[in-house]
C-alpha cells in the first residue's frame, strides 16, 4: 500500500512528480541489488552472503516503517463528539481527531463505480501485461538470438534502470510542471509502444536506442498513471483502489509471464511487437478518460 500512503501525503500538483520519486527508489534498487547480490555471492561463502544480506534488508525496512513510519492520516471520529458516553471521556485518553467519517459506503464496488476509475485501470492491466511479455522474452532472446553474455545483459538492464531513474526524477519533475497527466500518459505511452517495436531489431545500437524509449515513455507515463488513479480516487476510496491495482498487476504478470513464454515460443521476437499493439491500445483506451484535460496541453502559458 505504498502508493495510497504516498498519496496521501502528497498535494495533487506535485503528486506525479512524487510518484517519479519512488519510481526513481525502485529503479536504483534494481540496479544496485543485482550488483550487490553479485559481489556478495562471488565470496568464498557462496549463496549465503546475498540471502543473508536480503534478509537484513528486509528486517531493517520493517523496522524502519514500525517505529519510523507516522500515520498518513489524521484520526476520524466514528461518531459525534457529544454521542460519547461519560465514562469514556473521563475514563479512556483520546486521540485526537478532526473530522468525522460519513456512514457513505466505501466498499470496494463502491471505489470502482466510476467509470473514469475503470479505464484507469484497465490501463494499468494493460501496460502491466505489455512489460511482463517483454520481461520474460528479452532475456532469453538476448541470450539466444543475440547471444549476448550474462554480462552484458546485466549492463543492459542496469542501464535501463539508470535511464529510467533519470527520467522518472528531474526530467518528469520538469515536464509535470508544463503538461497533464493525461498526456503525459498519453504520449508516454507512444514512445513506450515505439520502443518495444524497436526490440525486433538484431543491432545493438539500435535496441540501446529502443532502451532509451522504454526509459522515456514509462518515466513519463508510469508515475502520471499513478497519480491520476490517486486522484479519481480520492482520499476515502484511494487504499481500496490502490489495493485492486495492485491484485490486478499480479494476475496481469502471472498471465504475461506464462502467456509471453509461450507466444515466444511460438513466434520469436516479434512478441515485442505485441507488447506495442498492447501499449497502444492502452492509450486508446485512456481516451475514454473525460477529466477535460487535453493530450499534452501545456499548464502554464
Amino acid at each position: 500500500m505504498a502508493n495510497a500512503y504516498w498519496a496521501d501525503i502528497t498535494s495533487d500538483e506535485d503528486r506525479s512528480a512524487n510518484f517519479g520519486k519512488m519510481a526513481v527508489a525502485s529503479n536504483l534498487g534494481f540496479v544496485l541489488g543485482p550488483a550487490l547480490a553479485g559481489l556478495l555471492g562471488g565470496s568464498a561463502l557462496g549463496e549465503m552472503p546475498p540471502v543473508m544480506a536480503a534478509i537484513t534488508i528486509s528486517v531493517g525496512a520493517t523496522l524502519l516503517i514500525f517505529f519510523g513510519l507516522e500515520e498518513s492520516r489524521l484520526c476520524s471520529l466514528t461518531s459525534k463528539p457529544e454521542d460519547v458516553g461519560v465514562h469514556s471521556v473521563l475514563g479512556q485518553e483520546h486521540k485526537e481527531c478532526y473530522t468525522i467519517e460519513s456512514d457513505e459506503d466505501v466498499s470496494l464496488a463502491h471505489a470502482l463505480r466510476p467509470s473514469r476509475i475503470r479505464i484507469l485501470l484497465g490501463v494499468h492491466f494493460l501496460i502491466f501485461l505489455a512489460f511482463n511479455f517483454y520481461y520474460i522474452s528479452f532475456p532469453v532472446h538476448a541470450a539466444t538470438e543475440l547471444e549476448w553474455s550474462l554480462t552484458e545483459v546485466g549492463v543492459f538492464f542496469s542501464s535501463m534502470g539508470l535511464m529510467m531513474a533519470l527520467v522518472q526524477g528531474p526530467v518528469l519533475a520538469w515536464a509535470s510542471k508544463r503538461f497533464t497527466d493525461r498526456g503525459l500518459v498519453a504520449w508516454g505511452s507512444m514512445i513506450l509502444a515505439a520502443g518495444f517495436a524497436a526490440y525486433t531489431s538484431d543491432s545493438v545500437p539500435v535496441i540501446y536506442s529502443a532502451t532509451t524509449c522504454v526509459a522515456l515513455g514509462n518515466g513519463l507515463m508510469w508515475p502520471s498513471l499513478l497519480a491520476m488513479i490517486s486522484k479519481a480516487a480520492g482520499e476515502r476510496t484511494q487504499g481500496a483502489v490502490q489495493g485492486f491495482a495492485s491484485s490486478s498487476a499480479a494476475v496481469a504478470s502471472i498471465g504475461g509471464l506464462l502467456l509471453g513464454g509461450l507466444l515466444y515460443q511460438q513466434v520469436g521476437s516479434r512478441i515485442f511487437l505485441v507488447s506495442g499493439l498492447i501499449t497502444v491500445i492502452a492509450v486508446l483506451v485512456s481516451f475514454g478518460i473525460r477529466d477535460g484535460d487535453a493530450a499534452m496541453v501545456p499548464v502554464e502559458a
